[in-house]
């Protein structure tokens, strides 16, 4: 993208405002239709851009042949008129023209004014914009009777909302991160100003990615239609002028893909990476997290009465008002908290063999333990305790796990099935045995069936094991008692298998 090197040169200069007045006489002029204006054309539309100051005949057509040498301006003459006299013929013969270069130019200038007089948004109603859009495009396409030219618009309304969408984001961003890097003289204002991008922050993200998943839904049915379908009906509803020629329609296509293609980025890339909404809800977030580190450093500050710099400066002007050295250096020890050695009340082994007028150098060292810099105190040594005989302990704890052990084996016993039975036969049970019965069927119950429909499981250590079968239709309920209660369950086809179990049914006594 190489810009004419004088393109923009009009902006600059010591005449650069007659000459961006002069573009957007012109400007106005296209608005209301008018391609050729006069001398006094310009003049007159001068007036109603707003340019007001003194400007005779030879600047202005010095202006004008200085934009017509940058390519902006075209100059035609005027042949179908009737002229009177020689200097009507000189006024109006002579008409002026915004070329495209002078189009393109003048439209950089409005653009640029109003990127820096607008601020960005984020606005979900755009997002919701471009969902409508694209399920009409979805159903337009669907349905071979819908006319071209409301694909044609609808595509174009897309493709706004989109670049929108974008330039909104872009600006905010930007602007976002220049408030975040702003520290604001009036703390009040800035909290403010901060407090209320965060909420604004938040309303946006809410139900974002069920927006954005919505939008990506919505593209991949009209990619289901084809995207060169919708571009060759957005073609014939656009209705080019056959002077165009096919170049046109090649230009036109390429630009309708590269914007689809822009689309897909920012909602579903081709090549799977993370879209663009993504990264948005992203930067919001971590934007909402950095706003509010700055409000609580804000409110921090201020319930802060003083910081440490206040505190050490005061402290320094108590230094200088200090009356003596005595009192400088209770002063020191109060401020940072400086005292006495702590082990300056040690003393030697025999204190006896040490006199007390020796000085510190003289006298031999007194070892000092190294608890007493990280606890305050010294070691105490005293007599080692009893060793506590748990011979007792232990076998009571022998007899416990003996005990445990048969009544599990008992249980076990009781429940092996011997084969394929109704659990509606274990018609009473003591409640330990019941609540390993109920362990069983919790553990069968919580595996997936088999093709059979058949739940297999079996315990931890692996060494019981309980197949399953759901109830015939027509069955009635399977009732259990125990010295606690009863359990009323569906009669499940039960079989449970444990080691060295009996490899007969049990008896109509014990089940009954």
């Amino acid at each position: 993208m190489r810009v004419p090197s004088e393109m923009f040169r009009f902006t600059t200069g010591e005449r650069a405002e007659p000459y961006v007045a002069i573009l957007h006489a012109f400007g106005e002029a296209n608005e209301r239709l008018e391609t050729a204006l006069g001398l006094d054309d310009v003049r007159s539309r001068l007036r109603s851009v707003g340019w007001l100051d003194p400007l005779d005949d030879q600047d202005l057509i010095d202006a004008l042949g200085s934009l017509r040498g940058w390519g902006l301006l075209d100059v035609t003459q005027n042949h179908a008129e009737n002229y009177r006299t020689a200097d009507e013929y000189e006024r109006r013969n002579i008409q002026y023209s915004l070329t495209r270069r002078g189009e393109a130019a003048l439209a950089g200038v409005v653009h640029a004014m109003g990127v820096l007089a607008s601020t960005g948004a984020l606005q979900t109603a755009v997002l919701d914009a471009i969902a409508d859009r694209l399920g009409e495009l979805a159903a337009n396409l669907g349905d071979p009777a819908a006319p071209d030219r409301r694909v044609f618009s609808t595509l174009v309304e897309l493709e706004g909302n989109l670049e929108a969408l974008r330039s909104n984001t872009k600006q905010f961003n930007g602007e976002l991160q220049r408030l975040l890097r702003t520290e604001g003289a009036d703390q009040d204002t800035f909290r403010e100003v901060k407090a209320a991008t965060v909420a604004y922050l938040q309303e946006f993200t809410t139900n974002l990615e069920q927006r954005t998943h919505a939008i990506a839904h919505r593209i991949a049915m009209v990619e289901g239609h084809g995207v060169p379908l919708l571009h060759h009906r957005a073609l014939l509803g656009a209705e080019l002028p056959p002077a165009a020629g096919e170049d046109a329609e090649v230009a036109w296509l390429e630009l309708r893909r590269a914007r689809w293609e822009g689309l897909r980025a920012w909602f579903l890339p081709v090549d799977g990476s993370t879209p663009r909404a993504e990264q948005l809800f992203a930067v919001s977030r971590r934007a909402i997290i950095a706003l509010l580190q700055v409000l609580d450093r804000i409110t921090e500050s201020r319930r802060r009465s003083t910081s440490a710099t206040a505190d050490f400066r005061e402290l320094a002007r108590w230094f200088a008002a200090a009356p003596s050295e005595e009192d400088l250096h209770l002063l020191w020890a109060t401020a940072f908290g400086f005292g006495s050695a702590r082990h300056a009340h040690l003393a030697h082994a025999d204190p006896e063999l040490v006199s007390s007028s020796a000085g510190w150098s003289e006298a031999p060292p007194v070892e000092v333990s190294a608890l007493l810099r990280s606890a305050g105190r010294t070691e105490r040594f005293s007599r080692t305790g009893r060793v506590r005989d748990v011979a007792a302990v232990k076998a009571v704890r022998a007899e416990r796990a003996r005990a445990e052990r048969a009544a599990l084996k008992a249980a076990w016993d009781r429940l092996d099935t011997g084969g394929g039975i109704q659990l509606s036969r274990f018609a009473q049970l003591e409640h330990e045995v019941l609540e390993r019965l109920l362990e069983l069927l919790g553990r069968a119950l919580s595996t997936a069936p088999d093709r059979h429909g058949v739940h297999r499981t079996t315990t931890g250590d692996g060494r019981v094991e309980i197949l399953l079968t759901p109830p015939r239709e027509h069955r009635e309920h399977a009732v259990i008692r125990s010295p606690r209660g009863e359990f009323i369950s569906p009669d499940y086809d039960v079989e449970i298998r444990t080691p060295g179990g009996r490899a007969t049914r049990p008896r109509e006594a014990e089940a009954g």
